[in-house]
């Protein structure tokens, strides 16, 4: 593994004085009279050869408008081999355009492969905070480490951002944040609030630009970012509560749901390190991938939103939960992927020469019913065929070491992965808590562990995110803990736990 700066350095290498560099554009534009830098920088999608630079122009996060006039700015950026940038081996020049919310993504390549670099921007006078970043392993390179922190659900009314202070500081190869990166509804009136939203929902394209905005100004946020390269998914938030292909549960006609969605989706692009690959067209939008760390290591990322087939078992359903034995659920042509995606991902779970092949998806893909024997239908459990496919592929291709990783249910769990209740166990599931969301009571979970004895760890009163260290042999996963109302908390292992190569299943260690 490869060890990085400390958070102070990372943040504080732009305001110690470093001197930018003069780019000839971005200096004839003149000085912008406020730092346009507000929301920090960011990469992603590590390649061997290079990585995506992110940054948006926002000076200020609160205004409809993010403080910026309508015109395009000239964005000079600088990548180093060193943290003080120094020994510079890119440069150059984007434009920031008012239709793509100000955004910057920079697509590098030409870089070496394993290596950690530094970067910054450079605008109407001002720089940004520095960030580091790395590149992927080459194909086929015998990796020997491999740390990953992974995290979900970051409602800012219900908490700070300590978890992601904490992540910083574990030097991370690779963020990976499986959604719910902003909620879109206002709820200041509840009781439990610890900090505002903006005072309008989140449904076009200036009201989902100003909430991106809103969190993305949190310093412990761009802390996270600025500490290692991010690859990402969505959930259901960064669109609507609960929705599911075209519509939501709102009785909002398709064709306005999906006009929604285009914004939703639009503003997303702008505010994460994707590459132009990604970005949407109208409601549609590439989002599933895959990412290798040489021969060590796989990680398949999953959209299980945008293509779903419409929750089933409504008629009898009982908010979310339906009964286990409802027909409609245990139809077989029913899928939460869509066809294209589930035809990709087979053969990614099939062709693979990685050690450890890891699955990054929104939510608990193990089965998880409650105590009347019921179960939800907007996760995995709505769509049981899916998961079957997915654990029949894993056994037919003898697939080595697959680990699954989840979020949206704002619970630590870790749990076997089986076709049948007792069977032989196929992989290793680990859900990484919450960064703020509030969760569930242990005490529910305790019930919840005794119907479903797959499960073999759960914590719901504790926010935090999880973390892997894998080598060959072991993939060894830690849960880390945090206070989510006080912004100064501190962070503690809550479990360890260690899955043997050839050996699924969860071990404590």
């Amino acid at each position: 593994m490869v060890t990085g700066p400390s958070r102070r350095l990372l943040l504080g290498a732009a305001a110690a004085g470093l001197a930018p560099a003069v780019w000839t554009r971005a200096a004839a534009q003149g000085r912008l009279a406020a730092d346009p830098f507000r929301l920090g920088v960011a990469s992603g999608e590590p390649a061997p050869d290079g990585v995506v630079l992110w940054t948006r122009l926002v000076t200020d996060p609160q205004a409809m408008d993010a403080g910026m006039a309508p015109e395009a700015v000239t964005v000079g950026w600088e990548v180093a081999e060193d943290a003080g940038l120094s020994r510079i081996v890119r440069k150059g020049e984007a434009r920031a355009r008012p239709e793509a919310g100000h955004s910057v993504h920079v697509e590098l390549e030409g870089l070496k492969p394993d290596r950690e670099y530094w970067y910054r921007f450079h605008a109407g006078g001002h720089s940004s905070a520095v960030g580091r970043t790395r590149t992927a392993p080459e194909p086929g390179a015998d990796v020997r480490s491999l740390r990953i922190a992974y995290g979900s659900c970051q409602k800012w009314e219900a908490g700070y951002y300590a978890a992601h202070r904490h992540l910083a500081a574990e030097n991370p190869d690779l963020v990976v944040f499986l959604g719910d990166y902003i909620y879109e509804r206002i709820e200041s009136r509840d009781a439990d609030v610890v900090r505002p939203h903006p005072n309008v929902d989140a449904l076009d394209l200036a009201t989902y630009r100003q909430r991106y905005a809103w969190y993305k100004a949190d310093p412990d946020l761009q802390a996270a970012h600025a500490a290692a390269p991010w690859v990402v998914t969505w959930d259901d938030h960064e669109v609507s509560n609960d929705y599911g292909g075209d519509a939501d549960k709102t009785p909002l006609p398709r064709d306005l749901f999906l006009k929604r969605r285009a914004a939703a989706y639009q503003v997303y692009w702008e505010n994460m390190p994707l590459r132009r690959g990604s970005r949407p067209r109208g409601p549609d939008m590439a989002l599933y991938r895959s990412l290798d760390w040489g021969r060590l290591a796989r990680l398949s990322v999953l959209d299980d939103r945008q293509y779903r087939q419409p929750r089933t078992c409504d008629a009898v359903a009982d908010g979310k939960r339906i009964p286990y034995d409802c027909p409609e659920r245990l139809d077989p042509s029913r899928s939460i992927l869509g066809a294209s995606q589930a035809r990709w991902l087979e053969r990614r779970l099939t062709d693979t020469w990685a050690r450890w092949n890891l699955l990054g998806q929104q939510t608990l893909m193990g089965e998880l019913r409650v105590e009347d024997g019921k179960v939800s239908n907007d996760g995995w459990d709505g769509y049981p065929a899916s998961r079957r496919k997915i654990l029949e592929t894993w056994r037919d291709a003898k697939t080595v070491n697959p680990v699954v990783l989840g979020g949206d249910v704002h619970c630590f769990f870790a749990g076997d992965l089986s076709l049948e209740r007792n069977g032989p166990v196929l992989a290793t599931e680990f859900v990484g808590g919450s960064i703020s969301s509030l969760g569930r009571s242990n005490q529910t979970l305790a019930g919840a562990r005794l119907v479903n004895p797959h499960l073999k760890y759960a914590e719901g009163e504790t926010r935090g995110y999880g973390r892997l260290d894998i080598t060959p042999k072991a993939c060894t996963v830690t849960f880390r803990g945090v206070n989510g109302l006080d912004r100064a908390s501190p962070v503690r292992d809550l479990a360890t736990f260690v899955v043997e190569d050839g050996r699924p299943g969860v071990v404590r260690a």
